[in-house]
């Protein structure tokens, strides 16, 4: 169980989820699950390769993709550069670029996906 007060679960809104889903899967090489539980109800889901956070990309009306709220960071250990290659690519902006986070914590970079969100990316190496 996490701690008390730990982020579980996260969603990026989105104006058009098919266009997000493909940007998404092509920037992180990897095929998100579509998920629905009534036809108006649809998410792509990150998938999780051990227990722990993840989240997905949501179309709601009382949600708008944009800048004006937090940055959820992506884990991409060990692939932060192919990572970021592949996002201007695949329709998104690079905003910070690759950049050492002091103390050994790893690397990091933000970019804007077609939607309008600020994304971060987090490496260790």
């Amino acid at each position: 169980m996490p701690p008390a007060n730990a982020i579980t679960w996260f969603e990026l809104p989105t104006a058009d989820l098919a266009r997000a889903a493909k940007f998404y899967e092509t920037v992180l090489n990897r095929k998100l699950i579509e998920y629905a539980e009534e036809p108006d109800d649809v998410m792509h889901l990150f998938p999780a390769d051990v227990a722990g956070l993840t989240g997905a990309l949501i179309h709601r009306t009382f949600m708008k993709p944009g800048s004006g709220g937090a940055v959820v960071y992506l884990n991409v250990d060990g692939d932060i550069d192919g990572t970021i290659e592949r996002i201007p690519r695949a329709g998104g902006r690079m905003l910070i670029p690759r950049t050492k986070i002091p103390g050994g914590m790893g690397v990091y970079a933000c970019f804007r996906d077609p939607e309008g969100n600020v994304v971060g990316l987090h490496s260790s190496k």
